[in-house]
């Protein structure tokens, strides 16, 4: 017995035959315990179970169970799959180790993936020079030499080629930017779509155009997204020389500060530049949004400075201040105000009309108006401003007017934007007086639409589950 155990392949057929099954229960039970928690360390421990066992079992039996020659073909071939998949094994394992649980922003996460790649063909061609020089006695000494005057020949022939796409890889390691940042870089400005080992791929309204990494690296360029939490969006405009500045500036942080694309909380601002040139900028969320808010507050401007007389560009003509358009606007709405041609005579003088554009304020909530006015062209949206938004609660017509509270001296409860390009008959306070004066009626109608909108704002809010006191009589 001591001279059949001295041998010593008994002794290893015993360690095969018992250790390699327990051994991949072990592993099954491990495996299946990483796969339900979904680690990333299943990968290598599935490979190890599956291949690097069952073949280094294999080669355990030929070389040690069954005392084949070391340099048996056979025995040879399992030791270089054995090796590979070992290379395999070890490869796997640093990804997990080094990659797989990498924090968000550490090196480990934003080094570029060619990076990793490389490295893995640098270990993969290291792994297999050792394993043919240990298991087939591979001479690659003259091999790896030939590799490094071949290498070292094409990096001086395509050194300019190479240095581009290094500079690239590094731009990519330190990471200036991300996807959806938006760049302005070297006259090209828009949003970073997508960024590979060679270029960037910048959305810029008008296309995607495709800039090298090291045209980024080799030159300056801003990213617009940083800081992200605050954007401003600027334009110069021009008025005329006879424009007060005060009253232009006072226009332009009217208009900035409705715009839907502010930031709330942060104020519009402007300046006068001289030669009747004024600049405004807009805190804006971002620089997704500057683009659109700079051409909504051009837009605007174009409908705001004629209302209050002023001169755009130089312009202050408007299509709606003839003289027909308002007696035609009033005659209009004389039978809803019970007013004879005498009326409208006398009323012109002290009316007008004002144009609004898409998405314009007409009138605000929580304000007592000076001043009603009737849609003759367009729609406007009704809503009521809560804290959780805005709620419809209805629109106006033509023929429809807001700010009727105007008669109730009461702040108006429902907020008033332009639905459409829209024009309203502009009535001040004085004007209506007069009217109820002449005409009781009138007061009464004004009333029960006052009370009919109440009770359909005060419906809106109930059927988004809000309950508001404001919207009861004051």
């Amino acid at each position: 017995m001591e001279e059949l155990f001295g041998s010593g392949w008994l002794v290893w057929a015993i360690v095969l035959a018992l250790g390699v099954p327990l051994l991949l229960v072990v592993l099954t039970e491990v495996l299946g315990w990483l796969t339900r928690r979904g680690s990333a360390a299943a990968k290598p421990v599935r490979l190890l179970r599956n291949w690097v066992v069952p073949v280094a079992a294999l080669f355990g039996l030929l070389v040690f169970a069954v005392q084949s020659p070391a340099d048996q073909v056979w025995a040879r071939v399992v030791a270089t799959v054995l090796g590979f998949l070992v290379i395999l094994l070890v490869l796997s394992a640093l990804n997990v180790a080094l990659f797989a649980n990498a924090k968000p922003g550490s090196w480990r996460e934003r080094i570029p993936s060619i990076f990793v790649d490389l490295g893995r063909l640098v270990l993969i061609v290291v792994g297999l020079a050792i394993l043919f020089s240990w298991v087939w006695n591979a001479d690659v000494g003259g091999l790896i030499a030939a590799l490094g005057v071949t290498s070292i020949v094409i990096g001086l022939a395509l050194q300019n080629a190479v240095g581009g796409i290094i500079s690239g890889l590094l731009l990519l390691f330190e990471q200036p930017f991300k996807l959806g940042d938006w760049l302005d870089a070297a006259g090209v400005r828009g949003r970073v779509v997508e960024v590979n080992w060679r270029a960037v791929h910048i959305d810029t309204g008008a296309g995607v155009q495709i800039v090298p990494n090291s045209s980024l690296a080799g030159a300056s360029f801003t990213n617009l997204s940083l800081p992200t939490e605050l954007h401003r969006a600027g334009t110069t405009v021009a008025f005329s020389t006879d424009d007060p500045p005060h009253e232009v500036i006072e226009l332009l942080v009217e208009v900035a500060g409705t715009l839907p694309m502010r930031m709330p909380g942060e104020a519009p601002s402007a300046r006068y530049l001289g030669a009747a040139k004024y600049e405004v900028d807009v805190p804006v969320q971002g620089p997704a949004t500057a683009d659109a808010a700079v051409s909504l507050l051009l837009a605007w401007l174009w409908y705001a400075a004629r209302r209050r007389g002023l001169s755009l560009d130089g312009d202050a003509s408007d299509p709606i201040a003839e003289p027909d358009r308002l007696d035609a606007a009033l005659a209009q709405v004389a039978p809803a105000f019970r007013l004879s041609g005498e009326d409208r005579a006398r009323l012109a003088p002290s009316c007008r009309l004002e144009r609004y554009g898409t998405g314009e304020v007409v009138q605000q909530p929580d304000r007592v108006p000076d001043v009603m006015r009737v849609v003759v062209d367009g729609r406007l949206r009704l809503a009521v401003v809560t804290d959780r938004g805005p709620i419809e609660s209805g629109v106006a017509d033509v023929g429809d007017s807001v700010g009727q509270t105007v008669l109730t001296r009461e702040p108006s409860f429902v907020r008033a934007t332009a639905a459409e390009v829209t024009t309203v008959l502009v009535m001040p306070l004085a004007v209506i007086d007069e009217i109820v004066h002449s005409n009781p009626a009138v007061a009464r109608d004004i009333g029960q639409a006052i009370e009919t909108r109440r009770r359909a704002a005060a419906e809106a809010l109930a059927s988004a589950g809000i309950v508001r006191g404001t919207l009861d009589r004051r």
